[in-house]
């Protein structure tokens, strides 16, 4: 069954260039009517182009719709208004790819908590801010699509990119609370993890990388997990080609008694407490204190 995007409203951030550019193009193909958001600025935040309005071109020549947005994610003010030109134009919003971001990386003890904070804004609140400026539609609407992006640095860590990957991980946890409070609007909420040569790792990928992977090769993952029936409250990776998820466990774990509950006890066990066998995704907080309960009444027998 072919993905379709026929009227649906659709709006990418940081859709100016790189794999945002690639989302934009190809929902428009489908048949999506779509809102470029590209601040036009370097990855590192600082200046600005019409790059959104050099893809939103694009599109509309290929016969497609769209408008450019050159708001910047981290002025909630600027998204709102982006998101009433939508509603103004085409009268709904159905579709949100939280694609913008920006790189300030430098190892811990060089980076300025300026840089910290600045990559923080951008994809954090950035993505907090569009999401917000949704919600409330797409709950009316009793329809949305959301994508936030992670990245393996938020999932595994990566050196250098201590602001990122807190940033990161923290989307992905968003992700995870938005997603059951939306089900029952029928708003879907997941995460993608994409491996692709762009301009945002231009440095760091090795040579050839940008041949192998080009950021066309991520859009079919992010566009499954914001379609009609894509899925829910999943973290997917995508990458040349390559495609994987990545999940939150929790061990069976284990109850002690009141004398071994102390440091020494704790190492003790160690082994047993983070055995792998038979863990399992919860799928809220809440199962995570069911399992302590669950372990804790077993001990009690």
């Amino acid at each position: 069954m072919t993905i379709s995007f026929t009227d649906r409203v659709a709006i990418v951030t940081g859709a100016g260039g790189g794999i945002g550019r690639e989302y934009a193009l190809e929902l428009a193909k489908r048949g999506a009517k779509v809102v470029v958001n590209d601040l036009g600025g370097s990855r590192d935040g600082s200046g600005q182009s019409d790059a959104a309005e050099q893809v939103a071109e694009e599109i509309r020549s290929s016969g497609g719709e769209a408008m450019a947005n050159g708001g910047s994610v981290t002025e909630f003010e600027q998204m709102e208004k982006m998101v009433a030109d939508a509603m103004q134009k085409w009268g709904g919003v159905h579709v949100l790819l939280n694609n913008a971001g920006i790189l300030r990386d430098k190892s811990f003890s060089k980076m300025t908590m300026d840089d910290f904070n600045l990559v923080l804004q951008v994809h954090t609140m950035g993505s907090a801010n569009c999401t917000k400026a949704v919600w409330e539609i797409m709950k009316e609407q009793a329809y949305g699509r959301i994508m936030m992006t992670t990245s393996s640095t938020g999932m595994y860590g990566n050196f250098g990119q201590a602001n990122y990957g807190a940033a990161k991980a923290a989307l992905a946890g968003l992700t995870k609370t938005l997603h059951l409070e939306g089900t029952k609007y029928n708003i879907k909420c997941n995460s993608l993890i994409p491996i692709a040569a762009t301009r945002m790792t231009e440095d760091i990928m090795p040579d050839g990388a940008l041949d192998i992977l080009n950021p066309k090769w991520v859009v079919p993952a992010a566009l499954f997990l914001v379609s009609e029936d894509g899925p829910n409250n999943v973290i997917l990776g995508a990458g040349g080609g390559f495609f994987h998820t990545a999940n939150v466990t929790l061990t069976q774990g284990m109850a002690l008694p009141e004398d071994e509950r102390t440091p020494e006890g704790v190492a003790a066990n160690f082994e047993a407490i983070s055995s792998r066998e038979g863990e399992f995704v919860p799928q809220s907080g809440g199962e995570h204190g069911a399992q302590a309960f669950k372990k804790l009444g077993e001990l009690a027998k």
